[in-house]
């Protein structure tokens, strides 16, 4: 069985954002039209479907790093901030971001928030399913020589 681990990770994203298109509770809020995805940026995204993008890259990291929280999340997104002459610094992606794309998950069933014991979201079967699936399609189409740009 082709699992997440088999196929490259930015093929896999692109596959899964499509996949996440049909599914009706993924969409990207109205607020998110106009927002940065972290204090590091200066601009919103230029891509129309980075919502769905960031939901999927969101998926596969849970699916890698275990039970992951919007903190660890916020590092992962995350990059360096300019500030002119000064030295470059370190900041976090948007909380809110993450929050509304965990919660998107969550509803669609792919993501499980457990309640007691443990901290952070742990991919649910459905999401297993669901990865796992997308990373045998990129590998069947990678064989037939059709493999995504």
């Amino acid at each position: 069985m082709t699992t997440v681990y088999d196929v490259p990770p930015d093929k896999l994203v692109k596959l899964a954002a499509e996949k996440l298109k049909t599914n009706k509770t993924i969409t990207m809020p109205k607020w998110a039209v106009d927002v940065k995805k972290g204090a590091n940026k200066e601009l919103p995204p230029l891509d129309e479907d980075w919502w769905g993008v960031r939901c999927a890259s969101v998926l596969r990291q849970i699916y890698i790093h275990g039970p992951v929280g919007v903190s660890r999340l916020r590092t992962h997104y995350g990059s360096r901030v300019r500030r002119g002459a000064k030295p470059e610094r370190f900041r976090k992606a948007s909380g809110k971001l993450i929050r509304g794309v965990l919660l998107q998950l969550e509803q669609a069933g792919y993501v499980i928030n457990p309640e007691t014991g443990r901290r952070g979201r742990i991919i649910s079967s459905a999401g297993q399913k669901f990865l796992d699936n997308a990373a045998h399609e990129l590998k069947e189409q990678k064989k037939e020589g059709q493999v995504l740009n």
